[in-house]
């Protein structure tokens, strides 16, 4: 018999996410960044699975604030491979599927990973199909020489953590470039204040490892490092983004050497960053610095029971 508990209480979220971290480890959090993330949803359920009274599996399903418009949840299973073929993983999305029916949400999508084939292989066992893929990259710090930051004329490259008035202006370019990026074009810019505080200022974001690009008051672009504590040597790339009309001038070029700068000075030994297939051109420029390919991940998406 498997049961299927909802975290109620702190030990319950820390033993779904102890879960989560060992059957994927290169998306590992602490319980302070898991929680934030959960708190930028507009719902959530979080729930650990128990066979004969063991913890054997997690599932946490999301109503995020950018799909506030579809009728899409966001699911996430977790069952160590000690655990599988036993029936776990299906009793999870079926609980998953019943909480999001019962919030108009009848289509469920969610992230599988090409460093695990079985879950590549339980999604399209029951009918998801790919919508979309990003290829990861990786840049290994350690050998690496400390870049200069390459100038752009009439650009200052500078941090948040500097011009912290800017605020206002960095959101600017995040609701002009959230639509841009491939696989986000049906997305809902989050309204100002969440996007301050889920986008921008939770447990892995710092001020000072987010890099603007302003020309005279006037944020151009930005990008942010997401700072995982679960895995304190590496940064992950989370945007990077110019405004329309500034592109072409090199400055998303001049953000990352900026940040590849800064990160070898902080100690970090390794950059990942995952991006879109047909986001050619931020591709492209990683190629151009170096970073070199690791593996993939998928989007599914499909419905519960089958149409």
């Amino acid at each position: 018999m498997i049961e299927i508990r909802p975290c109620t209480d702190e030990a319950g979220s820390e033993l779904s996410l102890s879960l989560f971290n060992e059957t994927v480890p290169e998306r590992s959090a602490t319980l302070a960044e898991s929680r934030a993330w959960q708190e930028g949803m507009l719902d959530f359920l979080d729930c650990v699975a128990f066979l004969d009274g063991e913890a054997v599996g997690s599932g946490l399903g999301t109503i995020a604030p950018w799909q506030r418009e579809t009728e899409i949840a966001h699911v996430m299973l977790a069952v160590p491979p000690r655990n599988r073929r036993r029936g776990v993983g299906g009793a999870l999305l079926e609980n998953l599927a019943a909480w999001a029916a019962e919030r108009g949400r009848p289509t469920l999508e969610g992230w599988v990973y090409d460093t695990d084939p079985d879950g590549i292989e339980f999604a399209r066992h029951r009918g998801f199909d790919e919508v979309l893929r990003d290829a990861r990259v990786a840049l290994d710090l350690r050998e690496l020489t400390q870049p200069s930051v390459e100038p752009t004329p009439g650009i200052e490259i500078t941090t948040w953590a500097d011009r912290p008035g800017l605020s206002r202006s960095i959101y600017e370019v995040a609701c002009e470039c959230y639509p841009d990026v491939p696989g986000g074009e049906n997305e809902t810019t989050p309204p100002y204040e969440d996007w301050l505080q889920h986008d921008m200022s939770g447990p892995a974001d710092r001020p000072e490892a987010t890099f603007l690009a302003v020309a005279g008051d006037e944020v151009v672009g930005y990008a942010k490092f997401h700072l995982p504590a679960a895995r304190p040597t590496i940064a992950a790339h989370d945007l990077t983004a110019v405004k329309r009309a500034w592109r072409r001038r090199g400055i998303a070029r001049a953000l990352k050497l900026a940040q590849i700068a800064w990160a070898k000075e902080q100690g970090y030994e390794r950059l990942e960053t995952a991006n879109e297939l047909r986001n050619e051109g931020i591709r492209r420029l990683n190629e151009e610095l170096g970073y070199t390919e690791i593996p993939g991940r998928a989007l599914v998406r499909g419905r519960i029971p089958p149409e």
